[in-house]
C-alpha cells in the first residue's frame, strides 16, 4: 500500500508543471544549495541551508536565503522543526527608489522518512508566515503558505546495508499554496511547483554532492513565469 502510495505523488506532483498556462515568461537561473542537519543528542537537532540564486541568464545574484532551525526527533523516522529565514532580494527594478526587497519568515515543518527497497524517500510538509517588505514604500504583506515536498534518493548499486557510499539519482517535487491572503500576491491559491531531477556521490555518511536540473513553474497575477534552474547542492550530516 505505501508504494502505491508514493507511485502516486511522484506521478501527480510531477504533472502540475505540464498544467497548460497562459502568458508565460522564460528564465534561465542558477542556484546553489548548501543543507546542514547536526544531531545534538537523541532527541534535538540544528537545521540550516543557506542558498544563492541568481538572475536570469546568470546575469548576477537575485537573492540570498539564510534558514536556521531547531529539530526535534520523536524517532528516527518523524521529527519536526522549528525555523526562522531572513531573504534580501536584488530587483534590479527601474523606477524603484530601493531596489533590494526583503523577507522575514517563520516556517514549522514535518518530515517523515522511510526506505522503499534501496530507495530513500522524504516527505516533508511545511507551513511558512512571511512578513514581506512593501517595495517603493507600499506597505509591508503578510501571508501564510504550504509546501509540501517529496524526494527519492536511489543508489546506483544495491547497498550491503545503509547507503553510506557510492553514485546516487535524486528526483524531488515541491508544491506551493498560498493558503492566507493570496489576495495580497498572485490571487490563487496555487503558487508554484519545483520538478527537480539530479545526480549526485555520496562520499560517506556524512556528505553529499549533486548536480541537477529544476523545472519551476510560477503562476503570476498577470502573467507567469517557468524557469530552467542548474542547482549545485551540498548536504552535510553530523
Amino acid at each position: 500500500m505505501l508504494m502505491r502510495f508514493d507511485k502516486l505523488i511522484i506521478a501527480l506532483l510531477f504533472l502540475l508543471p505540464c498544467v497548460a498556462f497562459g502568458q508565460t515568461i522564460k528564465q534561465n537561473t542558477g542556484w546553489g544549495l548548501f543543507m546542514n542537519n547536526t544531531r545534538i543528542n537523541e532527541k534535538w537537532g540544528a537545521y540550516l541551508d543557506v542558498q544563492v540564486r541568481s538572475h536570469d541568464d546568470w546575469d548576477g545574484v537575485r537573492s540570498i536565503l539564510v534558514r536556521p532551525g531547531v529539530q526535534y526527533f520523536f524517532n528516527k523516522n518523524h521529527n519536526l522543526i522549528v525555523g526562522y529565514l531572513y531573504t534580501p532580494t536584488f530587483l534590479n527594478m527601474d523606477g524603484f527608489t530601493d531596489n533590494v526587497q526583503t523577507e522575514h519568515r517563520i516556517w514549522e515543518q514535518y518530515i517523515f522518512t522511510h526506505n522503499l527497497k534501496t530507495a530513500g524517500l522524504t516527505h516533508r510538509a511545511r507551513l511558512e508566515q512571511r512578513f514581506i517588505e512593501g517595495l517603493n514604500g507600499g506597505e509591508d504583506i503578510f501571508s501564510q503558505r504550504f509546501r509540501y515536498f517529496f524526494r527519492a534518493v536511489i543508489p546506483f548499486r544495491k547497498p550491503e546495508s545503509a547507503f553510506s557510499e557510492g553514485f546516487f539519482g535524486a528526483i524531488q517535487d515541491e508544491v506551493f499554496l498560498n493558503i492566507q491572503n493570496k489576495d495580497l500576491l498572485n490571487g490563487r491559491t496555487f503558487d508554484q511547483n519545483r520538478a527537480y531531477g539530479a545526480l549526485g556521490y555520496r562520499f560517506n555518511k556524512a556528505l553529499d554532492v549533486e548536480l541537477g536540473y529544476m523545472n519551476q513553474a510560477i503562476k503570476g497575477r498577470s502573467s507567469n513565469t517557468v524557469n530552467n534552474i542548474v542547482q549545485l547542492a551540498v548536504y552535510t550530516r553530523f
